[in-house]
């Protein structure tokens, strides 16, 4: 499963229509570059294949009064959709994926109803504790990770990261439970999006070659 792949589907469906630069923005904004491979080269990459895919449709937009290439505007299509959806649900079931994908999921849970996202999140602990108990049946000694030597550290680092990831989803549901945030059905959500022309506090210095298209 690709992250960029859902991160770029749903900050297209969130503005609606965008170009290249904008969902670039979105994601810096979001710290994306950070954490993801959201980087400048595998956006627009991913913009273009996933309108190739008829995931988006792009419309090309005429040049400004003062020049410069036509740019390319965004839009999700229904097919597109459904593809965020698939994979907004399966990222937030899914343990075993890598944070990047994690992340990407939770900026993105407010676009399910409340009852659902707790549903599967609720699935994403029951799989945690699948896992930890097949692992721990086999290859965890009474005496600890030490009677491996150094090389039981690695099913230590597993343990202890598959432990906190349930912590820390039980602690969301719990949170939602308790009423956070403004789900799909309740109202409007908080939209993370950047009006096109804001300015990004932590836009980087790097340019690619799209970001004028």
């Amino acid at each position: 499963m690709s992250a960029i792949r859902l991160l770029v589907l749903g900050a297209v469906r969130q503005h609606g229509r965008a170009h290249g630069y904008q969902i670039r923005n979105d994601l810096e904004y979001w710290g994306a570059h950070e954490w993801s491979h959201a980087k400048p080269g595998s956006i627009y990459h991913a913009l273009k294949q996933m309108a190739r895919q008829g995931l988006l449709h792009a419309h090309e937009i005429a040049p400004s009064t003062a020049g410069g290439p036509p740019r390319t505007e965004y839009e999700i299509t229904d097919r597109g959709d459904e593809e965020f959806f698939r994979l907004l649900r399966e990222s937030l079931v899914a343990y075993d994926q890598k944070t990047d994908i994690q992340s990407a999921a939770i900026g993105f849970l407010v676009e399910l109803p409340r009852a659902e996202v707790l549903e599967l999140l609720r699935e994403r602990i029951e799989g945690i504790g699948r896992w930890r108990a097949a692992v721990t049946e086999d290859y965890v000694p009474e005496d600890g990770p030490g009677q491996l030597g150094h090389i039981g550290e690695i099913m230590n680092l597993w343990l202890h990261t598959a432990d906190s990831d349930a912590a820390w989803t039980q602690g969301l549901i719990d949170r939602l439970e308790a009423g956070a945030y403004t789900f799909a059905g309740e109202g409007e959500p908080f939209v993370g999006v950047l009006a096109d022309g804001q300015e990004n506090p932590y836009a980087t210095a790097e340019r690619h070659p799209d970001d004028d298209r």
